[in-house]
């Protein structure tokens, strides 16, 4: 999208100038274009039966940006001829590995009992999600992992407990193929979501202390992870009353809500199991009274867990909730300003349960909030395989850091990946210093960014389009993501004697005498040849400077290989999916 290249080249130009200062390196002035629908009607193209057939390396290469994390050379070879929706059967078809499986081994040997159970620090399970991001053979799952973690999210860095935590996950991970009900009954017993919203020991109201009932996650479980704040069109447009959008619901709804999630425990007496199963229900605490809310009415002395389900399916059931999922979901894979036809076909298959792909395969149960079918139309939509579309400018997505980070591993196929002895990985939340932005770890239930923020003073702000990466893309993070990522292009990160995350750019250094041919190879590797003639030119030239001396062949051709990676690593075209 060129308002999101234009915006990106503005807020990088100083970052980029400090960081490529010493190799003369710079500038960019072109443009990427996005995926949008091709005409304003919004009606995608009529396409051939195998629409989804991937034909060439660059629509290879876009199809991984989106559906992964990247991939490298190989990868990105063994999908020309194939059928993209045979590549997600495939990855619909992986097991899921636990996280607790693996987790638990790691921590608290010998504890048994649940009071005994010291807090463990937030990164056990962390490092599995670098290793299997980077490395494992089931992306698409680990990708949308991490994107049900930013629309349910629950911090890591406050609880700080690595059992409740990959449990969790868990409940995430083992669903993110499944349906979205499932999630919401699941993620509502965490300990960690309990914990983190305050509703884990909530207690009824007490009318002669007035105690009445957290309404954290009454809110946010509406708010959220479900319905949104107003009513909703199946293309995710505002249904407005008198010009005005209609809100969902109001205060009455949340403290009758509330009153659902009251009488939820641990479950102390599996010891420190307890941290890794479900919350129980204590009925003492339970509200007796009627709970009315949305169009749900639950009568009055209903049990705790039947006040649950009931609530969660009247919750699931809400209209909003497919166009509301559908555009979240859009954004974290596709795009940063989804069209509301787009959002519409991804909410229909929501609602439907079922997608059928132009080659005739078809996904998803047919039960209304099958993910399967709902991310099948996400990644198969006519829209990302059409030429007069993919030419467009209305759309494309804004990369975050950490897609940014695993898509370089996993081009240049990393050797000795263990995250355990990365203390850099441990915590990349600094702007400043790392990629403005840790797993799992968002700063509030509100995610790292807004699904509705508009940057203000930029093109994108003016033309009224969503791109929510800019509230930690800017000019502070693009140089602290220029310093990691050169940290690690150079393998000069703490611990780099251990002989972990090494890339042997053995391709790139067969090509490191001919700046051309690099620049080429890259260009495809990194950007899908989408880097325009500007900046091919800028780091070409860079690259030739560094002359290649008789006496130090090999290191001049791994500068020159070093150097060419940082700077398509910071160029706008390695940012922008299109």
């Amino acid at each position: 999208m060129k308002a999101l290249i234009r915006d990106l080249r503005v807020l990088l130009t100083v970052a980029l100038s400090m960081l490529l200062v010493a190799c003369g390196g710079g500038g960019d002035d072109g443009s990427i274009t996005g995926v949008a629908d091709p005409d304003p009607t919004g009606n995608p193209p009529t396409p051939p039966v195998s629409y989804s057939l991937i034909e060439d390396q660059e629509t290879a290469f876009r199809f991984l940006t989106m559906a992964a994390f990247g991939g490298s050379r190989a990868d990105i070879d063994a999908l020309v001829g194939r059928d993209a929706a045979d590549w997600l059967a495939d990855q619909f078809a992986i097991p899921y590995a636990s996280y607790v499986d693996r987790v638990i081994p790691l921590i608290n040997p010998g504890v048994t009992a649940f009071a005994d159970a010291p807090a463990t620090e937030s990164r056990h399970q962390m490092e599995m999600f670098w290793d299997a991001a980077i490395e494992g053979d089931d992306p698409l799952r680990q990708r949308m992992l991490f994107a049900l973690s930013q629309i349910i999210v629950a911090n890591f860095n406050n609880a700080r407990n690595a059992n409740r935590e990959a449990y969790y996950l868990d409940n995430l991970g083992k669903h993110a193929f499944g349906n979205y009900r499932d999630i919401l009954q699941d993620i509502t017993y965490t300990p960690l979501m309990g914990s983190y919203l305050t509703y884990v020991g909530n207690r009824k109201g007490d009318p002669t202390t007035g105690r009445l009932p957290d309404e954290n996650y009454a809110r946010e479980i509406l708010q959220l992870f479900s319905t949104g704040l107003v009513d909703l069109q199946m293309n995710g447009e505002p249904i407005l009353v008198g010009g005005e959008p209609v809100e969902t619901y109001g205060n009455d709804d949340i403290v009758n809500l509330a009153r659902v999630f009251t009488g939820l425990v641990y479950d102390r007496d599996r010891g420190i199991s307890g941290w890794w199963s479900p919350m129980l229900m204590d009925e003492a605490r339970h509200s007796e009274l009627e709970k009315r809310f949305l169009n749900v009415v639950i009568p009055a002395n209903t049990d705790g867990t039947t006040s649950i389900n009931l609530a969660l399916d009247g919750i699931f059931a809400h209209p909003n909730v497919a166009p509301f999922m559908a555009r979240q979901l859009i954004q974290r894979f596709t795009a940063s300003h989804p069209t509301p036809q787009y959002v519409e076909r991804v909410a229909t298959a929501f609602e439907t349960g079922t997608f059928a792909a132009g080659n005739g395969r078809t996904f998803g149960t047919g039960t209304r909030g099958d993910l399967e079918a709902t991310l099948a139309a996400i990644l198969l939509d006519p829209t990302l395989f059409d030429a007069t579309t993919i030419a467009s400018d209305r759309v494309g997505k804004v990369r975050e850091p950490i897609l940014r980070f695993v898509h370089w591993a996993r081009a240049f196929e990393l050797s000795n990946v263990d995250s355990r002895q990365e203390t850099r990985l441990r915590d990349t939340s600094s702007a400043s210093t790392a990629l403005a932005q840790r797993p799992f770890g968002s700063p509030s239930v509100f995610n790292f960014y807004r699904p509705g923020y508009v940057a203000a003073g930029t093109l994108t702000g003016e033309l009224g389009l969503t791109a929510p990466e800019f509230q930690i893309v800017n000019e502070g993070s693009a140089i602290g993501f220029g310093n990691f990522m050169t940290d690690y292009i150079i393998n000069d990160t703490p611990f780099r004697d251990r002989d972990t995350f090494n890339a042997s750019y053995a391709t790139e250094l067969a090509l490191a005498d001919d700046a051309d041919a690099l620049v080429d190879h890259l260009a495809l590797l990194l950007t899908g040849n989408q880097v325009t003639d500007a900046s091919r030119a800028s780091i070409a030239n860079a690259i030739e400077a560094i002359g290649i001396r008789q006496s130090d062949e090999a290191a001049d051709r791994l500068s020159r290989v070093h150097l060419a990676i940082i700077m398509f690593v910071n160029d706008p075209s390695f940012t922008v999916t299109y």
